[in-house]
């Protein structure tokens, strides 16, 4: 779990870090491109002054008055100023060093070749600088040139060659001040993003440790539900999975524990019988054809386990049905003729509403021993001379199943428990009746099966009714 956190805080840290980076980069290049500007604009219209001023004098080579405007513009201008005449030598130098040299900067050749003005920032190596400007340990300086204008056109090029280092330490100044503000912003976002990407893991991390426990064997535990939003809904959906494999594990093992005692019990009393046959040689006849009788009611009562195992095993495989369309009027009355015989011998009555004209679309054979069962449990735990009452309507658009009888009925906290697998509510009884506590699951599963839904109603000596509702989809008149 620490690599999705380490991965959450990398992504974040991109994200910002490039983000602040561009941002930081943005500023400072508007910042100083704000202050070249501004430089840019304060040293031309210098110039500009330099060179209207400067304009007569030259033309009439007036050599006293240009020196003493050159120097008054230098004093108030804090530069070295220049005038070149239009075969780029120098006439006039603040510094007197130059002067009767052709001069070498960009900025004059280009308003030698034609433009009005040209200005520039250079750092061509700080002996350069210190000759052109007498600034000692600078790097930069600017060169900020303008045309002479005279009667007939342009007679010559003002040069103001300006000291800039100042300038340029303080945009370094204020880029790393700037860089240094966003780093602080970019570390204090990273230790916020540490936070939260704790807390955003947390519940994945506390997950990832219920998983490896269930992995163990405890499916007892779960995931602490806090926060809101998508990582709580992942946490209570991961309880109620854990909560279902919990419920399931338990069933399979109750399942398999039932299942080992009822295959057991008639192997057991099979055994006994068994035994005492081998050894007692002398058994009366009679006696021992009653052991004989005993041990096939057990063989039965075992097949009748062993195939409700198998039927139910491919109900939970999810075994595909024959679907057809099936009267189950018909069905319904063929299911009671066939119970009836069964019934007759306890001196039971069966009694039948059945709306005819009524089809389901559905397997036959599943929907044949939904019907059967809950007939057959009737017959079971009625008592002799009790009445039984078989049903089939059409309600509110779905085909019902009523089986109603006026037996021994089902205590209210064994109600809910019925549909469970070898759940009996006597279970002395249920094996007497040779029942396997299977009957009620297989006819819950089937009536899932077909969209239906299964209930029981019933009070302890009133009797008991169980209630099978089908929606009528796909039914075909």
């Amino acid at each position: 779990m620490a690599s999705i956190r380490w991965k959450i805080l990398l992504a974040f840290f991109l994200i910002v870090g490039i983000s602040f980076f561009v941002a930081a980069t943005s500023l400072t290049g508007l910042v100083s491109q704000y202050l070249f500007d501004q430089r840019k604009r304060d040293d031309s219209l210098k110039t500009e002054k330099l060179a209207i001023d400067a304009a007569y004098y030259f033309q009439s080579v007036s050599a006293n008055e240009l020196n003493e405007l050159l120097e008054d513009h230098a004093a108030t201008m804090d530069g070295r100023l220049m005038l070149i005449d239009n075969d780029g030598k120098i006439q006039y130098d603040t510094f007197q060093t130059l002067c009767g040299q052709r001069v070498q900067v960009d900025e004059v050749l280009r308003v030698l070749a034609g433009e009005k003005e040209a200005y520039n920032i250079h750092s061509p190596g700080k002996a350069i600088v210190e000759a052109m400007s007498g600034e000692r340990g600078a790097e930069y300086v600017a060169y900020s040139a303008r045309e002479i204008e005279g009667y007939q056109g342009r007679i010559g090029v003002a040069l103001y060659v300006g000291r800039v280092q100042k300038l340029m330490d303080s945009l370094k100044s204020v880029r790393v001040q700037l860089l240094s503000i966003f780093a602080m912003i970019a570390v204090a976002a990273l230790v916020v993003a540490l936070i939260l990407s704790r807390i955003l893991t947390n519940p994945i991390t506390a997950v990832s440790r219920t998983m490896r426990k269930m992995g163990k064997g405890d499916l007892s535990v779960r995931v602490p539900v806090r926060g809101s939003g998508e990582l709580r809904e992942l946490a209570e959906n991961y309880n109620t999975m854990a909560a279902q494999l919990e419920s399931l594990d338990k069933s399979r093992n109750q399942f398999v524990s039932n299942a080992s005692h009822e295959l057991k019990t008639p192997l057991a009393t099979m055994k006994i019988l068994l035994e005492s046959m081998i050894y007692q040689p002398d058994m009366p006849e009679e006696v021992r054809v009653d052991f004989m009788k005993d041990m096939n009611h057990e063989i039965d009562r075992l097949t009748g386990i062993v195939t409700d195992l198998l039927v139910l095993t491919r109900l939970d495989n999810k075994e595909d049905m024959k679907r057809d369309c099936v009267d189950m009027s018909e069905l319904t009355l063929e299911t009671i003729r066939m119970l009836t015989p069964a019934a007759e011998q306890n001196h039971q009555v069966i009694s039948e509403d059945v709306e005819g004209g009524l089809y389901l679309y559905g397997d036959r054979s599943k929907l044949n021993q939904i019907i059967y069962n809950l007939m057959d449990n009737a017959i079971k735990y009625t008592p002799e001379e009790g009445t039984i009452s078989v049903s089939l309507r059409e309600e509110d658009g779905d085909i019902v199943w009523r089986v109603k009888d006026n037996g021994v009925g089902i205590p209210k906290e064994d109600q809910e428990h019925i549909f469970e697998r070898f759940y009996r509510v006597d279970k002395a009884r249920g094996r007497d009746t040779g029942g396997t506590g299977l009957g009620l699951s297989i006819v819950k599963q089937m009536v899932k099966m077909h969209g239906g839904s299964i209930s029981v109603h019933s009070e302890p000596g009133k009797g008991s009714e169980f209630v099978v509702t089908f929606p009528q989809e796909g039914e075909t008149p």
